[in-house]
């Protein structure tokens, strides 16, 4: 059940959100992330969030230690029409937390998707992971996928703990491990909440993009300044 390089063609196999074991505070359980979905433009910084992980990170990633240049050919096979790729972006819009949700072929009339999350390890012990697998059950309940699989390194307890939680059933083969879930059929509820939180996001995204302009401009007002200071300092000298 896997092989080295089957992550070139099937996108979502692992996670990386090892911190996602630990119990979170009441305050940080309901606190609202922002998920941004992203596209093809976000190419350069998906291979950059997933680079940045370090070689333990992509084995439970990928099953395998994955070199930079498979990570580089990875990324670019993302397939933007079929699959859908979410992050979570802090206030320097560092993307720090990344899942794809990958289709995979039909089965007769069931369709199925496949899930995989990265978190930087700066950003671990917020339960981006566990937000990130429900926002990618809500896409794939709207798109009418009925089936969502998850293939994990056996090791990787806080994935598969993830995967649990959500009923998921789970078989271990020696190392590895598959977990199935399946998914109710969309509804009024599920599209709402996918259009509120997909606005919210964008909104959320934009607020933190204006606000590093600002303080790109703010920045630049200050270096004048002292420009000038120096300049009229060395005219009175």
């Amino acid at each position: 059940m896997g092989y080295p390089g089957d992550f070139l063609r099937r996108p979502g196999r692992f996670g990386t959100d090892r911190h996602d074991r630990a119990p979170l505070p009441i305050g940080e359980a309901f606190r609202w992330v922002p998920i941004r979905s992203l596209s093809e433009r976000h190419r350069n910084r998906i291979a950059a969030h997933l680079l940045a992980l370090a070689e333990s990170d992509r084995y439970l990633r990928f099953g395998y230690a994955a070199s930079d240049e498979q990570i580089r050919r990875y990324v670019e096979r993302i397939d933007f029409e079929r699959d859908e790729v979410f992050g979570v972006f802090n206030r320097r819009l560092e993307l720090i937390a990344l899942a794809h949700l990958a289709s995979l072929a039909d089965d007769g009339p069931a369709r199925s998707a496949e899930f995989g999350v990265s978190v930087l390890p700066h950003a671990r012990g917020r339960g981006y992971g566990a937000r990130l697998f429900d926002h990618a059950v809500l896409h794939a309940r709207n798109r009418g996928v009925d089936t969502l699989v998850i293939h994990a390194l056996s090791e990787n307890t806080a994935m598969l703990r993830i995967a649990r939680n959500a009923g998921a059933r789970v078989q271990r083969d020696g190392g590895e491990s598959q977990a199935v879930l399946k998914l109710p059929p969309d509804d009024i509820a599920s599209r709402v909440g996918q259009l509120v939180e997909d606005r919210a996001a964008e909104l959320d995204y934009q607020l933190k993009l204006q606000a590093r302009r600002m303080d790109a401009l703010v920045r630049t007002v200050a270096e004048l300044r002292a420009q000038l200071s120096k300049a009229g300092r060395s005219q009175e000298g």
